[in-house]
């Protein structure tokens, strides 16, 4: 069976981006507006900007075209992200994006022209502007890897040639790649990306799992010297953009955009790949023991402990959930939150075209906007939860912060998500005191939570570092290269747990983090900080309002100060080291569930 179109699912399972514009003629109208305050904004400031009462009135006019991009953006990039295979909502894309090129290679005198003042006239404006404190935060950052004015306006122009990368990436997974349908024992199985990441992966029949794991990867393995070429063009703009900065390597340069010294980076991958993978090998190990499975392989590490104790989740129970679970956070919080389902934030429906996985997004001063795709997992729950969380900090954040900063470093950015992931396994722990739903609740945590989290983007994360060393080294790859990296930090992780073959190899192949910068370890920061503050709130309540604190920042302070305003000092490894510790013990509860199951 065949996805649906996307014109014969429910509207009211769709998302609403009506709230940005009601139709083409006005998003029309107000690309037309953006084109004249861009103007206005170049007559008013370029070759103007002297004094502290200008800079403020520049910021001021440049939120305004800031918000006025965000929205039509938003609306382009929407509409054709639920049908990629739409011609006019590619077109639109498409037209706003090269519209929004030539207006930021217009503005780019804005930022030479600000990064010409000496450091101490920005740290002055920064003490009087403290509202647009971060804005000068990052100018001082960005003065020692300024370009010639002539160069940064060349680079604005050609912005949309150096997204293509990602643009090609996902446009042939959503709508190139045709997997055959498979067959156990005479039944016809349908086959999508969609439907092995979403459901398949996680099917409790290990022939059917496994059948379909072979189709997945059959198709996969089709495209991946295409992929490979394509991620190659993509490290390689990476590594040129790094070598006009000035720096040596291209993962220096892409931690310098996070604010993060790459002693932390390093050490967060190693610590994990070393202490967490002996965690999750213990408890693949008990999988495969109470499944009865006589070799794991990488097909079955999704599957749950106890298959028959998996309830589906129907779409309509799902706000319930998501209710009690963030409950916790306080009436303000809940309310806030719980608007998603009759405000129609999240878009559900599979369909052709749609783009796989799921996101959060959220124009200022609008609705957040959540892409998934419900399929009744109960994984689909934790998705929904997660993006939430990340709707939850956007709202808060804009609510006190001007639109220029909001967005804070990607180091972080997971927190709020991977944290509303916690309350919920909380609530599910707290609704029953029967060992077997105990030890369910326990599962899901580690297997999607962590799962997700400290072993799939870590895992990425460990094999992005690898290619970003090749081609630091002036080395190169080809996809028999990169399958042979994805294998072998693979096998480093699961050891002899997991069988680790050449369909597995294929994983980098999945995901669109790499094209996203360092994006992928920055997961396991997230939720250490997460983890640490979830503890200190299960343990006093009364610390929501320091979480509450830290959710509103926005880009208020550098990543490691914000982690500081929830109290969690990211700057040492005690935070990891505590928090693989909490996921050993949880492991070690599982394992005693288990036993005191079998002897009831």
């Amino acid at each position: 069976m065949s996805l649906p179109k996307r014109n014969t699912v429910p509207v009211e399972l769709t998302w609403d981006t009506s709230t940005l514009f009601k139709s083409e003629k006005e998003f029309n109208t107000h690309l037309t507006k953006l084109k004249q305050l861009a103007d206005s904004f170049i007559l008013n400031f370029q070759g103007k900007l002297k004094n502290f009462e200008t800079i403020k009135d520049s910021l001021i006019a440049l939120a305004e075209i800031t918000k006025e991009k965000d929205w039509l953006e938003h609306y382009a990039f929407l509409n054709q992200s639920v049908d990629m295979s739409s011609a006019k909502a590619n077109n639109q894309l498409h037209k706003f994006e090269n519209i929004s090129a030539q207006l930021a290679s217009e503005l780019s005198f804005f930022d030479s022209e600000m990064l010409d003042f000496p450091t101490e006239e920005l740290a002055s404006f920064a003490a009087k502007l403290p509202e647009y404190s971060a804005v000068f935060r990052h100018y001082l950052n960005d003065k020692k890897q300024r370009l010639a004015p002539n160069i940064e306006k060349t680079l604005a122009a050609l912005a949309p040639t150096f997204y293509a990368p990602e643009n090609i990436y996902t446009q042939m997974r959503s709508s190139d790649m045709h997997f055959d349908n498979f067959t156990i024992d005479e039944k016809d199985y349908p086959m999508s990306f969609v439907l092995y990441e979403n459901y398949y992966q996680y099917h409790a029949d290990i022939k059917i799992r496994r059948a379909a794991f072979a189709s997945f990867s059959k198709t996969l393995n089709q495209y991946k010297n295409t992929l490979a070429a394509i991620y190659y063009t993509e490290v390689c703009k990476q590594k040129t953009f790094a070598t006009l900065r000035g720096y040596s390597s291209v993962i220096d340069y892409l931690l310098a955009e996070q604010e993060i010294p790459r002693d932390i980076y390093e050490r967060q991958i190693d610590t994990i790949m070393e202490k967490f993978g002996p965690v999750m090998q213990k408890y693949v190990k008990l999988i495969k023991k109470e499944r009865g499975i006589d070799e794991l392989t990488f097909a079955d590490l999704q599957i749950d402990l106890d298959p028959d104790y998996s309830p589906d989740i129907a779409l309509e129970d799902a706000p319930q959930y998501i209710s009690d679970a963030i409950e916790i956070m306080g009436k303000d919080y809940h309310d806030m939150i719980m608007q998603a389902f009759p405000e129609r934030w999240v878009d559900f429906p599979q369909n052709q075209g749609k783009e796989t996985g799921g996101f959060e997004t959220t124009p200022y001063d609008n609705h957040p906007f959540i892409l998934m795709s419900w399929s009744d997992q109960f994984a689909d729950l934790y998705t929904l939860i997660h993006e939430l969380g990340h709707a939850g900090q956007a709202l808060l954040t804009a609510a006190v912060n001007p639109i220029l900063v909001c967005d804070p470093s990607t180091y972080i950015v997971e927190s709020p998500s991977t944290f509303n992931e916690l309350l919920l396994t909380h609530s599910l722990l707290q609704k029953s005191n029967d060992p077997r739903m105990q030890r369910f609740a326990y599962t899901k945590m580690l297997t999607n939570t962590y799962y997700h989290n400290f072993v799939t983007h870590l895992l990425e994360a460990a094999y992005q570092r690898e290619v970003y060393r090749l081609i630091d080294n002036g080395e190169s790859f080809d996809g028999e290269r990169l399958c042979a990296i994805k294998k072998g930090v693979l096998q480093r992780f699961w050891g002899d747990a997991v069988k680790i073959d050449d369909d597995a190899s294929l994983t980098w192949m999945r995901q669109s983090h790499y094209y996203m910068g360092l994006y992928s370890y920055t997961y396991s920061a997230g939720l250490t900080i997460a983890t640490q503050m979830y503890l200190k709130i299960k343990k006093n309540p009364a610390k929501v309002s320091d979480w509450l604190n830290y959710l509103k920042l926005g880009d208020q302070k550098a990543p490691l100060d914000a982690a500081m305003v929830a109290g969690v000092d990211m700057s040492s490894n005690e935070p990891l080291e505590k928090t693989i510790a909490f996921l050993d013990n949880t492991v070690e509860k599982i394992i005693d569930l288990t036993t005191a199951i079998k002897n009831q």
